[in-house]
C-alpha cells in the first residue's frame, strides 16, 4: 500500500470510529431534550442565486436550501406512475410543477421509465428538476453485516441481538406519534438496521469500508439515467429510506457522489427517511455536505420535527415533506395499514370544512414556511388538480 492509499484508509477508519459512536449516542430522546449541534452551526443563510425552471403564474415556489433550486410548493411523487399513464406528468408541468421525484424501486423501474417517456426531448427535460434515489443501499449494508453475523457462534449472536434490542429501545424510534406504519411490513425494516448498528463498532471496518457501496451507487445512477433517458439528475437521494445516522455517514457516499458530480451526472446530494427523522436530520445538518432531506412529516409527528426542521432551514438544508397524506389515508387494504380514527378527527379539527383528507393534509403541511416543498403522489389528472388547489393558500390552523 503506497503512502497516499494508506492515508486514505486511515481517514476512513477514523471516520468509521466516529460513525460508530454516533450510531450509539444519537438518540431520539437526546434530539428532543437538547440541540444536537453546538451554536456554532447556527448561522444566517448565505445569499444564494436562485435557479428557476418552468415558472408559471398560479404556482408558488420556494428555495430548496443551499441548492438554490426554486421548486414548486407541491412536487410530483411518481411512485405509482407507469408508462401508459403519463398524462398526470404532462398536466403537472402545464400547471407549473417543476420537481419530479422517482426511484428505481418504484415499479421496479417503471416510474423512471414513465418520466423518461414524458420528458422525451431536451427542452422538456430542462423544464424540470429530477430526483432519484439509491434504493438498494440499505439492503446492501444489512446484507454485508448479516453475512458476518451468520458465521458467528451462538453466544456471540445472542449478545449482538441483545445489543440491537437495547439500541432500538434507547433510540426512541418507535415512540407513539413518531413512528407511523406507512406500508405493509414497514416495522420489519428496523430489524436489519439495528442488527447492523449493533455490529458496527466491532465489524464496521469490514463493512463500512467495503468498496461495494461505491460500486452500487455509481451503477444504480447509471441504470437510472438510462431508464429516464437523461444525462443527469438534479438531486440524488442516498440512501433511499435511511433509518440510522450510520447509513448516511458512510464515506463512500461522498466519494461516489463527488465522482458523479465531476462527470456532470449528479448535481446535489440528499437522502430520504421514513423514521428516526429528527436524529437523521440533525446528522445531515452536522455533516454539511448533505443538501436536501426528504422526510416523513405530517399532522401526527410534527411535534417531534418542527424544531429540527427550523434548524435545518437556518443551516440551508432543503426539506421536502413526504407522507403528509398517509397519516390519514392509505392506498393499502385497511387491515394491513390501519388509519386510526383519531388521526382523521385531529386533522378535521385543525382544518374544518369540506375537503378530501389528503388535500387537507397537503394544505396543513404547506403552512410550515420552513419546508421547501411537499411531495404528493398523483396518479390521475383529477387527483392532481385537487391537490393543486392548496398551492399558495394560507389559512389559520385551529387547535386540536
Amino acid at each position: 500500500m503506497n503512502k497516499k492509499d494508506r492515508k486514505k484508509e486511515i481517514g476512513r477508519r477514523d471516520f468509521l470510529k466516529l460513525g460508530s459512536l454516533a450510531a450509539i449516542s444519537v438518540s431520539f430522546t437526546n434530539s428532543l431534550e437538547k440541540p444536537f449541534l453546538q451554536d456554532k452551526t447556527k448561522q444566517k443563510p448565505a445569499a444564494i442565486n436562485p435557479e428557476w425552471r418552468n415558472k408559471q403564474d398560479g404556482m408558488v415556489y420556494r428555495q430548496l436550501g443551499k441548492t438554490g433550486l426554486m421548486v414548486s410548493e407541491l412536487v410530483f411523487g411518481s411512485e405509482r406512475i407507469t408508462s401508459d399513464n403519463i398524462r398526470p406528468i404532462e398536466v403537472a408541468i402545464e400547471r407549473g410543477i417543476n420537481y419530479f421525484d422517482t426511484a428505481p424501486q418504484y415499479g421496479k423501474g417503471a416510474s423512471e421509465t414513465a418520466i423518461g417517456k414524458a420528458l422525451n426531448t431536451p427542452s422538456k427535460r430542462e423544464k424540470v428538476f429530477l430526483a432519484t434515489k439509491i434504493s438498494p443501499y440499505p439492503s446492501l449494508r444489512n446484507r454485508l453485516y448479516r453475512e458476518i453475523f451468520d458465521t458467528l457462534p451462538s453466544a456471540k449472536k445472542e449478545s449482538i441481538q441483545k445489543r440491537a434490542l437495547e439500541m432500538r429501545k434507547e433510540s426512541g424510534i418507535e415512540k407513539p406519534g413518531y413512528f407511523l406504519v406507512y406500508w405493509p411490513g414497514h416495522p420489519r425494516q428496523l430489524d436489519g438496521v439495528f442488527l447492523s448498528d449493533a455490529m458496527m463498532e466491532e465489524y464496521g471496518e469490514k463493512v463500512e469500508g467495503n468498496p461495494e457501496f461505491k460500486k452500487l451507487i455509481i451503477s444504480s445512477v447509471e441504470e437510472s439515467l438510462k431508464r429516464v433517458g437523461t444525462d443527469y439528475f438534479d438531486i440524488l437521494h442516498c440512501p433511499h429510506a435511511a433509518t440510522s445516522p450510520s447509513e448516511i455517514n458512510n464515506p463512500f457516499i461522498a466519494e461516489a457522489v463527488n465522482e458523479l458530480k465531476k462527470q456532470g451526472k449528479v448535481r446535489f446530494l440528499g437522502f430520504s427517511t421514513h423514521h428516526n427523522m429528527a436524529a437523521l436530520l440533525n446528522t445531515a445538518i452536522e455533516a454539511r455536505h448533505v443538501d436536501v432531506v426528504m422526510l416523513a412529516y405530517n399532522v401526527v409527528n410534527y411535534g417531534f420535527m418542527d424544531h429540527v426542521i427550523k434548524k435545518a432551514k437556518e443551516n440551508n438544508v432543503g426539506i421536502i415533506a413526504m407522507k403528509a397524506a398517509m397519516a390519514v389515508f392509505t392506498p393499502y387494504p385497511p387491515e394491513q395499514v390501519p388509519v386510526p380514527e383519531w388521526r382523521i378527527q385531529k386533522l378535521n379539527q385543525i382544518i374544518p370544512g369540506e375537503m378530501k383528507l389528503p388535500v387537507k393534509a397537503y394544505l396543513w403541511a404547506l403552512q410550515n414556511p420552513d419546508l421547501s416543498a411537499v411531495v404528493s403522489g398523483m396518479t390521475n389528472e383529477e387527483m392532481l388538480l385537487e391537490n393543486l388547489s392548496v398551492v399558495g393558500k394560507k389559512i389559520e390552523l385551529q387547535q386540536a
